[in-house]
């Protein structure tokens, strides 16, 4: 049956030989819709081409949006997965309505194939939302959602292709993970967002990507290789020199500036991720920091080594060590303790100046991470231990008390520790923003700040960790100042 499909497709099974092959074959037997609705043939656009001419075994995409490089690679593998025996492909979307948008595009590829090849060898004993099988020659294609926990589990996958990777949900390197040790050695990994911030597994996937060579090959694809991004008129405005320069740089037409214009009335801020321009900028423009972004780049390129080095194998960092007669803060962040899950968290900062002094995370359960505090508040002439009393922290408090025998402790209405409410952290968050602002050089910790830089809005308000992050540093941190605002009078 193989021989049969050879023989119609005329594209062949090595449709890798060349890239023209590949575009050629596309074109010749793929229907997609266009922009209007229209049914037409799968003609590569500009941004397809460049990928074409520049793909490697693996791949990361960083594109601007709708650039049809998720309808390219669909049919890409949708093609190789037809055209061979034995061949398993998977496309993983970010939720289920991208899934069914990516499999209806798949399925309509199906429906206008030859008919010969539909009731032939291209039969399809399944064909539910989300998988195609394909009996004749043993291949499939699937579809699935990222928030799938079983994705890729037990399987043997030849073609896989990650879409909008910025935009999935809970841990995201962790999905990735699970999914690139179901790809075979020799199979196709192809990674593909817009951006989304300058964090998370697409973001860091990005940064280890490399232009050449072995790894994955680095595609960036600009929103004006996209030949409907034009203005339908544009107005007689003199051009700012950042637009005069991107028309030196990249030969735009006085119709794309005009298009750029409109996007920055529409988007904002907002613009340089949603339609990418460099492969910099596009990440750090995003809406979803509750900090000010520049001032925490600024400070994560001023911060130095620690001043007495590492202590705890690295999981004790310290920057200023105790001085006779000034007060400290030790403020705790508590978890379940655990190999896996989130970390514990220990600030110390001047209670004075709001300085930070040592900061310590890792994973302890309550009893270990009670001792680990009052070991630093010892060290520290005594220092006010502020726990937050959520959860775990009971625990720790209880300890603090009993085993360590501890006994200058923060309170609460007479309550030990401090409890973190749906009033009280938002208090806590924009505390530490200013302070981030107004005071930068008062953070020491790069861990901390690269933390600050995830610590995202999400639905509702909410605030916290971006999805594959951390924020026990932050929440310790805001803690700490919070509680020496409280303590001392201070303005933040």
């Amino acid at each position: 049956m193989v021989e049969e499909v050879e023989r119609l497709l005329r594209a062949g099974t090595k449709m890798e030989a060349t890239r023209g092959a590949s575009m050629a074959a596309a074109t010749n037997l793929l229907k997609v819709r266009d922009r209007h609705g229209q049914l037409c043939a799968l003609v590569a656009n500009d941004a397809q081409r460049a990928f074409e001419g520049a793909r490697g075994r693996q791949n990361i995409v960083l594109k601007a949006r709708q650039m049809g490089m998720t309808t390219w690679i669909a049919g890409r593998f949708f093609l190789r997965t037809i055209t061979a025996r034995g061949v398993l492909t998977v496309q993983v979307a970010q939720n289920q309505q991208a899934v069914e948008s990516i499999f209806g595009i798949v399925q309509r590829m199906w429906e206008n194939l030859p008919l010969v090849l539909r009731e032939g060898p291209l039969a399809r004993s399944r064909a539910n939302v989300g998988q195609m099988v394909f009996p004749m020659l043993d291949s499939e294609f699937r579809v699935w959602s990222a928030g799938d926990e079983n994705a890729g589990r037990g399987l043997s996958i030849q073609n896989l292709h990650c879409s909008e990777v910025s935009r999935w949900p809970r841990d995201a390197a962790a999905t990735l993970a699970g999914l690139r040790a179901a790809l075979v050695p020799e199979g196709e990994l192809v990674l593909e967002s817009t951006p989304n911030g300058a964090y998370g597994a697409f973001y860091e996937e990005w940064g280890r990507g490399i232009s050449e060579g072995e790894g994955l090959v680095r595609h960036f694809l600009p929103w004006w290789m996209e030949p409907a991004y034009v203005a339908d008129s544009v107005a007689a405005v003199e051009m700012s020199a950042e637009e005069a320069a991107l028309v030196a740089a990249h030969g735009l037409s006085a119709e794309q500036i005009g298009f750029r214009r409109g996007l920055e009335r529409r988007f904002g801020g907002l613009r340089s991720q949603e339609f990418a321009e460099d492969a910099e900028t596009c990440f750090r423009a995003t809406g979803d920091c509750c900090f000010d972004v520049e001032a925490i780049e600024a400070r994560l390129s001023e911060v130095v080594a620690t001043v007495a080095g590492p202590r705890r194998r690295g999981a004790l960092l310290v920057w200023m060590p105790a001085l006779p007669g000034r007060e400290y803060i030790v403020a705790v962040d508590t978890a379940g303790g655990g190999t896996d899950g989130d970390f514990a968290a220990v600030q110390v900062v001047d209670a004075t100046t709001g300085m930070q002094c040592a900061e310590l995370q890792e994973r302890l359960a309550p009893l270990d991470l009670a001792h680990a505090a009052a070991d630093l508040a010892r060290e520290y002439g005594g220092a006010l231990v502020a726990v937050e009393r959520n959860n775990h922290g009971s625990a720790v408090l209880a300890y603090l008390s009993t085993v360590e025998r501890y006994e200058r402790v923060y309170r609460q209405m007479g309550q030990a520790g401090w409890l973190t409410t749906a009033t009280s952290k938002p208090y806590m968050v924009s505390g530490l923003g200013a302070l981030l602002v107004e005071r930068p050089q008062m953070f020491m910790s790069k861990r901390l700040l690269a933390e600050c830089r995830t610590f995202v809005r999400g639905e509702y308000g909410r605030t916290g960790a971006a999805s594959g992050a951390h924020d026990d540093l932050v929440m310790s941190m805001a803690l700490a100042q919070a509680v020496r605002a409280e303590r001392m009078g201070v303005r933040h």
